[in-house]
């Protein structure tokens, strides 16, 4: 970690995402840097003694796995400021509390995020100041695109941290290695060879407690528009000259902006659904609209699909399905690249499992290469083996890399302002059409696949 940032300020230092993500991998990465001195200011509305936050501090470290002196020394001397930073006076005095160069990371809901930086528009920042913000960037495009107006205000462009940490080191360069690295990958990468691409994120955890952000946003905006479109652009991006932020930040920037909903529409191209009672490994879950703080009303989905296209020379006809979900049968986070068949199988073979298909899990990072050749006992019978391999594993989590980002101020794996924009742009039309409820909101039981209807 480069001796850059001397503060760091986490707003929001009192929910669920500071707890058990970001202080975490703030331990991490104390953990492996040795003789670097770094000061931690908590803030938040809640009332919170020093010895209290301390506290919370180790223990989060503790669950991250830090033990290192470098994560000890600063639980210790961390500072907890009761403030409310929709209000410049309360940010000046954050930032009178801050020695040397601060970033400040917005662990907050959107709207409190925009909020703030509205507020921070009258305060005087330090220099050198980086902010890193969290998903999702703003509620929608219009509000993203004012709050990239706000943000250029504040600060350049290469000091402002959009927050994906779908996008940790690790998992963009071994989806960069695999496709750049080996010719035998590049070269039938296109709609030439490629069926049809699949995203996927399934998740067996249910609401847990996070119904005050989650029911406003849903897994459309939640995963999707936040994190898979992302995905889906390393996935598809031509070959960047280099590993540098511009390079591969413009690559993205580039896919996206030729991504649009599957034939332009909306309703055929998307479906949603919620989850209701059921089972997951022995434990009972009450169904979606009564769980504590879910307004029914609002129509929240816990299960979104989307499919996309992307109109460019490379994968124009190539449909990309985007889905997530949450309190599934299983836990499916990976992309799936189904290759077409071949044109001719020379008679006399027998046997057809279909075409071979690429699988890159995401958590933990692996790839499944699915081949046909000739089958065991019988060589006229071509059968299905698959070649497997893991990815060796980052020397740190995913929020451990987002925070040695924002730390040296690397903006590689962060998301640029145009990126942010275009993901909005492209999940516009289908949140349009779920408002007016032309796409029906199924149910489907918890522990089970997703709905019936959908298999």
């Amino acid at each position: 970690m480069a001796d850059l940032i001397d503060t760091l300020v986490i707003l929001g230092a009192g929910g669920d995402l500071a707890k058990r993500l970001l202080l975490p991998g703030l331990g991490q990465l104390l953990d492996g840097n040795r003789g670097h001195e770094l000061s931690l200011i908590g803030v938040g509305f809640d009332p919170m003694g020093d010895d209290d936050w301390r506290a919370r501090v180790a223990e989060s470290f503790a669950d991250g796995g830090s033990k290192g002196a470098g994560a000890k020394a600063v639980a210790r001397e961390t500072r907890y400021l009761r403030a409310d930073v929709t209000k410049p006076e309360d940010l000046r005095r954050i930032l009178a509390n801050v020695s040397g160069t601060p970033a400040v990371y917005f662990a907050l809901p959107p709207k409190v995020t925009i909020a703030a930086c509205a507020a921070l528009g009258q305060v005087e920042l330090p220099p050198g100041t980086v902010l890193g913000l969290e998903k999702p960037f703003g509620t929608d495009l219009r509000s993203a695109q004012a709050l990239n107006r706000q943000l250029a205000k504040l600060l350049p462009e290469r000091h402002i941290h959009r927050v994906d940490h779908f996008l940790g080191k690790s998992t963009v360069l071994n989806l960069l290695g695999l496709r750049f690295a080996n010719r035998i990958f590049e070269q039938v990468w296109s709609s030439e060879h490629i069926e049809r691409v699949d995203i996927r994120f399934d998740e067996t955890l249910a609401l847990e407690g996070r119904a005050g952000y989650y029911d406003k946003a849903g897994a459309l905006v939640d995963m999707i528009q936040s994190h898979l479109l992302l995905v889906m652009a390393i996935v598809a991006m031509e070959p960047p000259s280099s590993l540098d932020a511009e390079d591969l930040r413009g690559a993205m920037a580039q896919v996206l902006r030729a991504t649009r909903v599957w034939d332009g529409d909306a309703v055929r191209a998307s479906r949603r659904a919620r989850y209701g009672a059921g089972t997951i490994d022995g434990r009972k879950l009450t169904a979606y609209d009564k769980e504590p703080g879910v307004d029914p009303a609002l129509g929240t989905e816990t299960l979104a699909e989307v499919t996309v296209g992307i109109e460019n020379w490379r994968w124009a006809g190539v449909p990309f399905h985007l889905r997530s979900g949450k309190a599934l049968a299983d836990k499916r986070q990976e992309i799936v690249v189904t290759f077409k068949d071949v044109p001719h199988r020379p008679y006399g073979f027998t046997g057809n499992p279909g075409p071979a298909r690429l699988r890159i899990a995401l958590n933990p990072d692996g790839i499944q290469l699915d081949l046909n050749i000739n089958g065991e006992g019988n060589p006229f019978t071509v059968d299905r083996v698959t070649l497997e391999v893991d990815f060796a594993a980052g020397e740190l989590g995913p929020y451990g890399e987002v925070l040695h980002g924002i730390l040296s101020d690397d903006p590689t794996l962060s998301v640029r302002a145009d990126s942010v924009e275009e993901c909005w742009r492209i999940v516009a039309p289908v949140l349009a059409a779920w408002r007016k409820n032309a796409v029906p909101l199924d149910t489907y039981r918890a522990g089970s696949a997703g709905p019936t209807a959908w298999r």
